[in-house]
């Protein structure tokens, strides 16, 4: 079964979401802005995604343009920024098995399928 991280607001999450339900795979799907993720479940999706914490920053977003851009921050720092402000989380993110990947571009989530 395939995890997707999914933001009912996002169009690029929509978009995800439609082309696992068209492929016909099962999803479980986790608004992690109602439910934010845990720091050891941060750290197995970051694992699983082979990135650091800093990679899946959303940078245009206003809160990390007001708080923390340009700031200097170890790994376990943005581990525990993305846990308490999930709005700053890439997505869609997808896992599957032992893999994940972010799902921009969309082509991404066909590697993962």
């Amino acid at each position: 079964m395939l995890k997707i991280y999914h933001n009912t607001r996002c169009s690029k999450s929509r978009e995800a979401c439609s082309i696992i339900t068209e492929t016909g795979e099962k999803m479980h799907i986790v608004d992690y802005l109602k439910s934010p993720l845990k720091e050891d479940e941060m750290k197995d999706l970051l694992t699983k995604l082979g990135m650091k914490a800093e990679q899946i920053i959303r940078k245009k977003e206003p809160l990390f343009k007001e708080k923390f851009e340009g700031k200097k921050r170890t790994e376990a720092q943005w581990i525990k920024i993305l846990c308490a402000h999930p709005i700053l989380m890439e997505r869609p993110i997808l896992v599957k098995g032992n893999k994940a990947v972010v799902g921009r571009p969309i082509e991404n989530i066909y590697k993962l399928l």
